[in-house]
């Protein structure tokens, strides 16, 4: 057996990793890079044809976002993934298609303006439709074959919808060996899905890294804040613009504020706008979901009749005119839109009609890799760039303390101590330089 790391090491974004035993190749995640590129992801150590499998801890992009680019090249294998990671990649990896394609044909509109060189999209929306065909959808808890010598299992992550560590068992000769693949580590009591499954047998692990160093405040009532930094904005005429990934985190967000109208935290009537179409598609998908994948409390409004989801003045935004029109809308709303780094999307055009404006807030609510635009603004820029035009700041920035789909330090943790015996190597990945380091001594000291 043979191990290779290719990305996400000392650093967040690109996750990816071959394994190569039993005279097969086998990728775990196929992520794209998002921020600024510190660590280039390493070249495969063999051709894209002759990749055999790919195994899918996710539907994030930054762990599935290149597998329409590994079709585009030659892969034709199978992709193992739960079945709700399947579900949300078929409408994920069409998005982010379609973003590369939209984001060439404008750089293209200036480069011909400027008599430059064009450019080519990364992947085409016919090279993410092509690779999921080979989507293979996999049952929690289930243990597979995936070739003579070579058995998988998907083990809920709890980080979301579909999310899963993966355990992988290899047979080479008289000896077995078991290798654990965290992928994201979820935090528990988070709202909706289930919290992280631990695993308690391994003879290696590579885990994740991304809240190393932090420990996240678990005593905040995310409703109360919520609902406070939207009263006081409200109270000044403005428009609360909370950039979101589509997946996931949209869906915490409807599940508060469905209790924050129920409650009547806030003294007025107001709109809840939901400009993605992607996020639209993702809240289906939740909702077809639920069984495998929803926690004791969210089940009992669905065992109800009861869609946790939905409030009254949810409006979905799908086409392109209606996202517009939204802001030609005087009254005080709440708008949510990807994407959830501020790196492309609608949440731009709302950022360029809402930054400027002191009465208004921009509330962040997940993690700001580095080299973004929504890491730029939570770090106090004053001027940002949108569509090539300068916009001040004057809204007030905001982050939700804590709320995040990854395990703190001491969730990382108890992961790690619930396996009954120390691995013989812990490999850290997936977190930013100085975490990986960090984290990787903490390993030591406490672990040995």
């Amino acid at each position: 057996m043979k191990i290779t790391f290719i990305g996400a090491d000392h650093e967040v974004t690109g996750s990816c990793h071959v394994i190569q035993a039993c005279d097969k190749n086998i990728l775990i995640d196929c992520g794209m890079e998002q921020g600024t590129d510190d660590y280039e992801n390493q070249e495969l150590p063999m051709n894209v044809p002759d990749i055999d499998y790919v195994l899918l801890t996710h539907a994030h992009i930054d762990h599935s976002g290149l597998l329409p680019l590994l079709y585009a090249r030659g892969f034709r294998g199978s992709i193992f993934a739960t079945e709700a990671t399947v579900d949300l990649c078929r409408i994920m990896l069409k998005d982010s298609a379609h973003i590369q394609e939209t984001e060439a044909e404008w750089k293209n509109r200036k480069a011909k303006r400027a008599g430059k060189e064009l450019v080519e999209p990364m992947y085409t929306l016919n090279d993410a439709e092509g690779v999921l065909e080979f989507l293979v959808p996999c049952n929690y808890d289930d243990k597979i074959e995936l070739a003579p010598g070579i058995d998988v299992r998907f083990s809920d992550a709890g980080h979301l919808l579909g999310s899963a560590s993966i355990e992988m068992w290899i047979t080479e000769g008289p000896y077995t060996r078991k290798i654990v693949f965290s992928g994201d580590i979820g935090n528990v009591n988070r709202p909706i899905i289930k919290d992280p499954k631990y695993i308690t047998e391994a003879d290696y692990v590579v885990m994740e890294s991304t809240y190393g160093d932090r420990y996240h405040n678990t005593s905040v009532d995310y409703v109360k804040v919520l609902a406070e930094i939207t009263q006081r904005t409200f109270d000044r005429g403005g428009n609360v613009v909370i950039p979101s990934f589509a997946v996931g985190r949209t869906q915490e967000l409807l599940y508060f504020i469905r209790e924050i109208k129920e409650k009547k935290l806030i003294d007025r009537p107001f709109d809840v706008y939901l400009d993605s179409p992607l996020a639209i598609e993702s809240t289906n998908i939740f909702g077809k979901n639920t069984h495998e994948c929803f926690d004791e409390e969210a089940m009992k409004f669905i065992d109800a009749g009861i869609n946790p989801l939905v409030f009254e003045g949810l409006k979905f935004a799908t086409t392109s005119e209606a996202s517009k029109m939204i802001n030609f809308d005087n009254k005080p709303k709440v708008i949510i839109s990807a994407s959830g780094m501020c790196e492309a999307g609608r949440v731009r055009h709302h950022l360029k009609h809402n930054l400027w404006r002191p009465e208004c807030t921009i509330l962040f609510v997940g993690y700001q890799a580095i080299g973004t635009l929504g890491r730029s603004l939570i770090e106090g820029a004053e001027d940002v760039k949108l569509f090539g035009e300068t916009v001040h700041v004057s809204a007030e920035i905001c982050q939700m303390p804590g709320i995040s789909g990854h395990a703190d330090v001491n969730g990382l943790i108890d992961w790690i101590k619930a396996f009954r015996g120390k691995p013989k190597k812990v490999f850290v990945t997936h977190g930013d330089d100085e975490v990986t380091e960090i984290f990787a001594r903490r390993l030591n000291e406490e672990l040995g």
